[in-house]
């Protein structure tokens, strides 16, 4: 960070002092760019290519085969699905090649740039060195990560899904069908909307579009001017620079991207149709959605409050609030702070401007989520295993076999509920990840996969804090969670749960069925897989140092004396092949602990 001038001289002079510094700067990147982008790229395209061609005949059968098989679809939806699955999958390969393609350019580029602006950073000691080495082979190792977590993807992760899709339904489950009576209103509904919304959302965006130039051109003269914004940290000028001359490119994508989204828009009105069951509904839809969309560019732009546009109901019951309607009541908090009414945390803001230069509330990033998420399994992994609720055998599994599910489910669901205690124990009004971090819906990370789990979970506070549950039944949990079944209150009975009622054990089970339910859907994201492996090794590690592997391996060795003088040697080898952790290398050497 850079300290800011202050008076007109300051400014011009830190702005003329600082452009020899930058060009420099940006011709080494960009130097160091073209030297080491195109081996970024080779590693990229080569490798997510050879996986999705490798992979896509067994991806093109299994589908097929597992939406033939599956019980959750209709006859009527799972017809169609079968008749038009082979435009998806034929387009998977040629999509997932030009994404590639496109991704290896612009991280084999901006990489090492960026880097090369990091280099500079007052926590930097030897700057000079650091800015001709960052980025060069940090660059060539990303390049391999990304590869291997579009391998996690499509290897793992793909099966998993096409796995639950052929799960057994629940007697009382109704299998998501086409109701072939309302296929003509359906039509009707969107035939009517892609006209209208694309016409009316078009000319919205083209309407605020002069005012979207404008008013970026002017923050970012004035950020520049300043060293503010965008342009205080050294590594983001070159960016904030390049905003600066692309800024019309951006407001033309801008108004090209709100044309092609107001097609989807439009044929989400047959969908409004078919759930609710009601034309008129699917009516209210094309109104409706015109001043959601005035609504979100107004706040996008800090123009006025709301929209002027009418907005009629399209859901005959109350929905619950999503992703919309949270943001606007965190508008709405804006909006009395700035007119001077205390906030949810007492904070005020002090001028429009500042909204670009500072937000009032920090939202967090997705990354900050999963480092403590990852650093919270190491530190409970730790004790779990000493306190023998994680063995040797569970490692073991792990690393030689890939059986992670108790390790990469229960262990993760363990952590999550120790945070779901501690803030329904502290009545935060969202989760305190750390003692420093209270995770609420106003600096969650504006992320729509982690929006899907943040929300139930803070239901799931509310559940526990509504509970009550006391100091006995909270020291009870991990044993609980980490090592009993939670289908039926009967499971309970012998581990030692204070409480006899069958109706809290219940509740408190269908709790923790739900967290692991949670668990499971983000072990199916590739970047938890290659975390998860890092941290089961950190787990292999303290195995060692504490002598549990080698005591372990002693009492399997005694065992499988015991069983040859019983002529048991065919269970014997099973056993010690089973245990016998320490004497193969990891997978694939990757053998990076963090």
């Amino acid at each position: 960070m850079m300290e800011i001038p202050i008076g007109f001289g300051a400014k011009l002079w830190s702005f003329i002092s600082f452009l020899p510094f930058f060009f420099l700067l940006l011709i080494l990147g960009v130097i160091k760019a073209a030297i080491i982008g195109p081996v970024a790229v080779a590693i990229i395209v080569i490798g997510n290519s050879a996986v999705i061609l490798g992979l896509w005949p067994a991806h093109f059968t299994w589908t097929y085969y597992c939406v033939a098989k599956t019980k959750k679809l209709g006859p009527v939806l799972k017809t169609l699905v079968l008749l038009f699955l082979p435009v998806p999958l034929i387009l998977w390969p040629i999509l997932g090649i030009v994404g590639s393609i496109l991704l290896a350019i612009g991280y084999g580029f901006f990489a090492p740039l960026i880097a090369t602006f990091e280099a500079v950073g007052e926590q930097v000691v030897d700057k000079l060195f650091h800015c001709f080495i960052d980025g060069c082979w940090s660059t060539l190792e990303g390049s391999c990560t990304i590869v291997r977590d579009v391998t996690d993807f499509c290897f793992h992760s793909y099966f998993s899904y096409m796995d639950e899709l052929c799960e057994k339904v629940a007697e009382d489950e109704k299998p998501a069908d086409i109701k072939i009576k309302m296929l003509p209103s359906c039509l009707l509904a969107s035939l009517l909307a892609v006209p209208i919304d694309v016409l009316i959302i078009t000319i919205l965006a083209l309407w605020k579009s002069p005012y979207m130039l404008f008013k970026g051109w002017q923050r970012l003269f004035e950020d520049l001017i300043g060293r503010e914004g965008p342009f205080l940290e050294t590594v983001c000028v070159p960016f904030a620079g390049l905003a600066i001359i692309l800024w019309p490119i951006a407001v033309v994508g801008a108004v090209v991207a709100a044309f092609i989204c107001s097609f989807f828009l439009g044929l989400y009105a047959g969908v409004i149709v078919h759930q609710e069951n009601s034309l008129q509904m699917g009516f209210a839809y094309i109104i409706s959605i015109i001043s959601m969309f005035d609504e979100y560019t107004n706040d996008l732009l800090y123009l006025r409050e709301g929209s002027c546009l009418p907005r009629p109901k399209y859901h005959k019951k109350g929905s619950p609030p999503g992703l919309l309607e949270r943001k606007q009541s965190i508008n709405n908090s804006k909006y009395e702070q700035k007119n001077g009414k205390g906030g949810p945390y007492g904070t005020k803001l002090v001028t429009e401007r500042s909204k670009t230069l500072k937000k009032a509330i920090q939202q967090l990033k997705p990354i900050q989520i999963w480092d403590w998420l990852f650093q919270s399994c190491e530190l409970h992994g730790r004790i779990l295993f000493r306190d023998g609720l994680i063995s040797v055998a569970d490692i073991g599994e792990c690393i030689l076999k890939g059986r992670c599910k108790k390790l990469s489910i229960k262990l993760p669901a363990y952590c999550i509920l120790q945070c779901l205690l501690r803030s329904a124990r502290s009545n935060s009004p969202g989760l305190l990840i750390t003692e420093e971090i209270e995770l609420t819906m106003f600096n969650w990370p504006n992320d729509k996969v982690l929006e899907w789990f943040l929300g139930p979970l803070l239901i799931m506070k509310e559940q526990i804090r509504g509970l009550q549950l006391d100091e006995n039944e909270e020291a009870c949990v991990s044993k609980l969670i980490m090592g009993y079944n939670n289908e039926n209150p009967e499971d309970w009975n012998d581990s030692g749960f204070p409480a006899d009622d069958n109706v809290r054990r219940a509740q408190l089970q269908a709790i923790f069925r739900r967290l692991q339910g949670i668990v499971t859907s983000m072990s199916l994201i590739p970047t938890f897989r290659r975390r998860f492996r890092n941290l089961v090794k950190v787990l292999y590690v303290e195995a060692i140092a504490t002598g549990a592997l080698s005591s372990d391996q002693e009492s399997n060795k005694s065992k499988g004396d015991t069983s040859r003088s019983n002529n048991h040697g065919d269970k014997q080898d099973e056993e010690v092949a089973e245990n016998k952790v320490g004497t193969r290398p990891f997978d694939n050497g990757d053998i990076d602990i963090v």
